[in-house]
């Protein structure tokens, strides 16, 4: 059964106070005053009847000419986790390029939260609803939507975004009944349902949107272009979103570890490609080197700007259940940044009353590249990087993971768990999945399968609310699918094969293979 997740004062550190100097809003609205379709958190709630814009004019140009009164929200840059003696008042400006602290450890955004909190839990609710489905600038975004939460300073007319988010929540109501032992409330998060299928897109339309800043006046920084290692997803994301702002994009890819599906992405939007002789933890290496030499902006989890949009998808989750709480959430584990979002999303929301509690967070890894699992079993002793092995969950396949640090903190706050998955155990999850009408990528294959032996173990309860994070879409990992059903993986039985029948084209032949397939349904 789920338990209840307590919430240590340690944890402060990751929502930042700031000093008693922070600026003060100059409106609050009545609490219990229901917005219908607010463009800023501190606009008046009331709007009249909205007529349709001039034909000549655009949707940020209609934004830029409705542009509420500035906010008081802010964030910036502080080391991740605060050292005991690391400089208290070690912070950056989001304008500043910088990825590493003094100490050579991970920053993290920190939000002024004195100021978020001087509106209550059901305005930041009323508000992120009246924006959702909306077409006005930027706010039809899953990310922009929550503006606030994310980039507060940015002005909209710098913003690229492609409308990411808002993906589907769906009931797996068969996978849970016949084959998860009666489970009654078992969701799926899409996140591949989203413009370059996968939900990389949520983090790179807060990081481009900020280069786009940094690129234009009055900053003017000279940054000629956005460099990234991938194992597929995040290169696809980064071309894209360049693409549409008309930024230069840089991708260092792993020769043959990607599928050729994430591989045309970046090549179709234009992107440069280097496909190299290493894994993608030789490839994050170089991109380092390289950005530290060259003006090339790093668009890795290293740069915690991406995770401040990933953060959205947990609270997209909260909005979906009209603000209640699941009692898991189950996340697949590569680079690790992902698991530390979902936290984060879920305690800006907790602490600002949004809601009253978190979920148990599960990091679910591939067998063949599990160096968080092995630290979890452990006892949190001992992390060991690992040359990662081949694995079909591929855009996982990580040894030495930037995020561990932040991992751990997600998932001792939660009460989380690790589990892993072996090849045969996640192909035959993401097929079973696929049975009951998904069409789920083999990362998603990872969470199923730890979700099937969570259920075994009763560590997951028949009638515990328990969402898994699908990070991609299935159509862009094909291949496997069709080795699968052709039954061509060495050493695995694919017990879900259902590959073609080849028929003559004649109408006994066909009725004999559909009266043996029949059998007993005619």
């Amino acid at each position: 059964m789920a338990a209840t997740t307590t919430h240590a004062p340690s944890l402060s550190f990751l929502l930042s106070h700031p000093h008693s100097t922070a600026p003060r809003l100059r409106l609050r609205p009545s609490p219990d005053h229901r917005l219908r379709c607010a463009t800023d958190a501190t606009a008046a709630p009331a709007a009249p009847a909205k007529h349709r814009r001039p034909a000549d004019e655009n949707i940020r140009e209609e934004a830029a000419r409705h542009r509420a009164p500035s906010n008081d929200f802010s964030a910036w840059y502080e080391p991740f986790p605060p050292g005991p003696d690391g400089d208290p008042h070690e912070r950056y400006s989001l304008d500043e390029i910088v990825y590493r602290s003094s100490s050579g450890g991970l920053l993290d955004v920190r939000h002024d939260m004195d100021a978020l909190a001087r509106f209550p839990g059901s305005y930041w609710r009323d508000l992120f609803d009246s924006r959702v489905g909306r077409t006005t600038w930027p706010y039809g975004s899953g990310v922009w939507s929550k503006k606030e939460f994310v980039l507060p300073g940015i002005d909209p007319d710098h913003i690229v975004s492609l409308f990411e988010g808002n993906s589907n929540l769906f009931w797996a109501e068969r996978l849970g009944r016949d084959h998860l032992g009666g489970m009654k409330d078992l969701w799926v998060k899409h996140c591949g349902i989203s413009h370059t299928g996968s939900f990389k897109d949520l983090g790179m339309t807060v990081l481009v949107s900020q280069v786009n800043r940094l690129r234009r006046a009055p900053l003017s920084r000279p940054i000629a272009g956005v460099g990234c290692a991938s194992t597929g997803d995040t290169s696809a994301a980064l071309s894209a979103y360049c693409a549409a702002a008309g930024i230069p994009a840089i991708v260092f890819l792993p020769a043959n570890r990607i599928s050729l599906e994430q591989l045309i992405q970046p090549i179709a939007n234009g992107a440069t490609v280097l496909s190299l002789d290493t894994d993608f933890d030789g490839c994050m290496r170089l991109i380092r080197e390289v950005t530290a030499e060259l003006p090339i902006y790093l668009a890795n989890s290293l740069n915690s700007l991406r995770l401040e949009g990933q953060k959205t998808a947990a609270i997209e989750i909260l909005q979906q259940f009209d603000w209640e709480v699941p009692d898991w959430i189950i996340v697949p584990g590569g680079n690790l940044g992902n698991i530390y979002a979902f936290y984060k999303g879920f305690e800006m929301c907790r602490v600002l009353g949004l809601v009253d509690r978190l979920p148990r967070l599960v990091c679910a890894q591939a067998a063949n590249a599990n160096p968080l699992y092995r630290y979890y079993k452990s006892g949190w002793t001992q992390f060991q990087p690992q040359v990662a092995e081949p694995t079909f969950a591929s855009a996982i396949q990580i040894g030495d993971p930037v995020s561990v640090d932040r991992a751990v903190v997600a998932l001792k706050a939660t009460n989380g768990i690790v589990a892993e998955a072996t090849e045969e155990e996640l192909m035959n999850a993401m097929s079973l999945a696929d049975r009951t009408g998904m069409f789920a990528c083999p990362h998603t294959g990872v969470a199923l399968a730890a979700l099937f032996k969570l259920r075994e173990d009763r560590t997951i309860g028949p009638n515990d609310r328990t969402v898994v994070v699908s990070t991609a879409h299935g159509l862009k990992f094909s291949q496997s699918k069709i080795d699968y059903h052709d039954k061509k993986i060495e050493d695995m039985a694919c017990k879900y094969a259902n590959p073609p029948v080849s028929v003559k084209a004649d109408f006994g032949a066909v009725m004999d293979v559909l009266k043996k397939r029949l059998k007993g349904k005619l």
